[in-house]
Formats: structure tokens, C-alpha cells, sequence
């Protein structure tokens, strides 16, 4: 492959283990709507970990969940999602930094760096995979109870943390697509095909002797 379509597939990568990294912290996941409210004096936001509101003033306050097994199964899986994301995409920056051609850390084994590179690529996938899984279930429930018309709670809008969280996971997938197609290196040098020059053609083995001309010298031809 070439080694600046690799670097680009790290690049892509690693943006998108950052974006996962800025997303999941990010108080923003949902945040309580205007619709159909004459007057409001507050603004509540929540994300995977705390809710927060904010008054009219500016004033906010923020709170954690007071019990995991408390919160809904959807905000459970959510955390486990997005924590595995995290640690596959690091495993993945790891392995890719290691595994592209440019890269000194592998050795000048370009059959093993390319064998590693497409790990690399899995694990990349997997996080985007991780990431869209727990981004849009998330958001799927934020708008199932805002189109509910019997739903009695506070109604939420998508905050901008999902946002960032989809741009994650299509950047970890383009790029880890990218680096998985590494693997075909190590097969085409560990099988190269025959070269051929002017019309004979030359497979890399070295000629061996016939085994007539091995069992009987010269004077036994005529």
C-alpha cells in the first residue's frame, strides 16, 4: 500500500480517537427542549454521567447519578459502548503507529508491519463500530420520548456531544477500512508472482539439473 494512504488512515484515526475522547466527557448528550414552552426559566442538560441545569441568570448546578442500576438500560450500555471504544481505539493507535511503512519501530519487516497495520485497522473499526452503536441508540430514545405524545416527563433535542460522537465514528471507520487493506502486503511479498523477460519466463528458483544429465556423465550420449 502506499505509505501516504497509511499515513492518512492514522491521521483519520487519530482524529477520531480524540473526538471520542472530547465526546464522552461532554455535558451536551441531550438537552431539555423550548418547544411548546411560553416562558422558561431554566435549561436542563445531562450526558452519561451527571444532569446539570441552569437558570435564567446563568447560574448551573450539576449533580451525578446517584445509582447506576438506577439509570435506564439504554444509559447503561451507553457507558460500557463508549468505554470499550476507548480502549480499542488506543490499542488501535498504538498498533498502527507501529505497523505503517513509515514507521522505524517495527523493523524493515514490511510482511509483519502490514500483518499489524491491519489490526490496527480492526481495532479502529470496532471503536467507530462502539461509537455509532452507542451514539445512536442514545439518540434514538432522545427522540422516541419527544415524538411521545403521552411521554410525562421533561422532554429532550439531541445535544452537540452526538454530534461529535457520529463524526468519531465515521472518521475511525474510514480510517481503520484503510489500514485493514494493509494486510494484502504481507501476502503479495510473501508469494511473489514470476517475472517473465524476453519470452522466457523466470520464477526466482535457482535451475536444477536434469536427472539424466545427474545419473550419467557426458560419454553415455551419442
Amino acid at each position: 500500500m502506499d505509505p501516504i494512504v497509511e499515513v492518512v488512515a492514522l491521521v483519520l484515526g487519530f482524529v477520531g480517537w480524540v473526538m471520542l475522547g472530547v465526546c464522552l466527557p461532554n455535558r451536551y448528550w441531550r438537552t431539555s427542549t423550548v418547544d411548546g414552552n411560553v416562558i422558561t426559566t431554566s435549561t436542563i442538560y445531562e450526558n452519561l454521567w451527571m444532569s446539570c441545569a441552569t437558570d435564567s441568570t446563568g447560574v448551573h448546578n450539576c449533580r451525578e447519578f446517584p445509582s447506576l442500576l438506577a439509570l435506564s438500560g439504554y444509559i447503561q450500555a451507553s457507558r460500557a459502548l463508549m468505554i470499550t471504544a476507548i480502549v480499542l481505539g488506543t490499542f488501535g493507535l498504538f498498533a498502527a503507529l507501529i505497523g505503517v511503512q513509515c514507521s522505524k519501530a517495527g523493523g524493515e519487516n514490511y510482511v509483519l508491519k502490514g500483518r499489524i497495520a491491519g489490526t490496527a485497522g480492526v481495532f479502529f473499526i470496532l471503536q467507530g463500530v462502539c461509537t455509532m452503536v452507542a451514539v445512536s441508540w442514545y439518540a434514538f430514545n432522545i427522540t422516541q420520548d419527544f415524538f411521545d405524545p403521552y411521554y410525562p416527563g421533561i422532554r429532550y433535542e439531541i445535544g452537540e456531544a452526538l454530534y461529535i460522537g457520529w463524526c468519531s465514528a465515521v472518521l475511525a471507520i474510514a480510517g481503520g477500512s484503510c489500514l485493514t487493506c494493509s494486510c494484502k502486503i504481507g501476502t503479495e511479498e510473501k508469494y511473489p508472482l514470476p517475472y517473465q523477460g524476453r519470452g522466457t519466463v523466470y520464477s526466482g528458483v535457482a535451475p536444477t539439473r536434469s536427472v539424466a544429465a545427474s545419473t550419467y556423465g557426458r560419454n553415455a550420449y551419442v
